[in-house]
């Protein structure tokens, strides 16, 4: 007779104290995803250019949100993902009280080289469960944007795909216009 395997799922608390306790080493690329630790791909060089670009995008075209690049966002009780780029509302603290909320995050973005299909189907309905109300999934092999907006608990309502050659805005900075063209180098 085979044994029944349960899961245990983690809270973000508890996946901060496996932190502290050093089950996690600083170097460990891990995020709390639906309870589960999960191991994140490797940063490529492509996918680093990117996020590079993202931030200069954002910077030079005086983004008055707080770039948040690489560093965990708590969305529930039992996720804690680390998106590549998120801009969120400004704060006096810079969140040194703590990982932003979903109410705090004006925007998240996700580069894809090898992981767009998990970034896709397992982190994109998470944000939108979250009430995130703005992600971008940056697919640098199909070479597009994909912009999510208009969250449910279901998913995004309103899916844009944006190709070489065509513009986008942030729906927070309507002032801000990038081309995909920069965003994919």
């Amino acid at each position: 007779m085979a044994a029944l395997l349960t899961r245990r799922r983690f809270t973000v608390d508890e996946y901060h104290q496996m932190a502290q306790a050093g089950i996690f080493s600083e170097d460990d690329r891990v995020e709390l995803i639906k309870g589960e630790v999960v191991e994140m791909t490797p940063i490529g060089s492509s996918h680093a250019a990117c996020v590079a670009r993202l931030i200069a995008l954002f910077t030079r075209a005086g983004s008055k949100g707080i770039l948040w690049v690489q560093n965990p966002v708590h969305l529930s009780e039992h996720s804690e993902p680390e998106p590549d780029f998120a801009l969120l509302q400004p704060r006096p603290d810079f969140y040194a009280s703590g990982h932003p909320r979903p109410r705090d995050i004006l925007l998240i973005i996700e580069v894809a080289d090898a992981s767009a299909s998990y970034d896709r189907d397992v982190k994109i309905p998470i944000y939108a469960q979250a009430g995130i109300v703005e992600v971008w999934l940056i697919d640098l092999a199909k070479t597009c944007v994909e912009v999510y907006r208009e969250p449910t608990s279901q998913g995004y309502e309103r899916v844009q795909i944006v190709r070489r050659g065509e513009r986008l805005t942030p729906q927070a900075f309507p002032q801000l216009e990038v081309t995909a063209d920069e965003i994919l180098g």
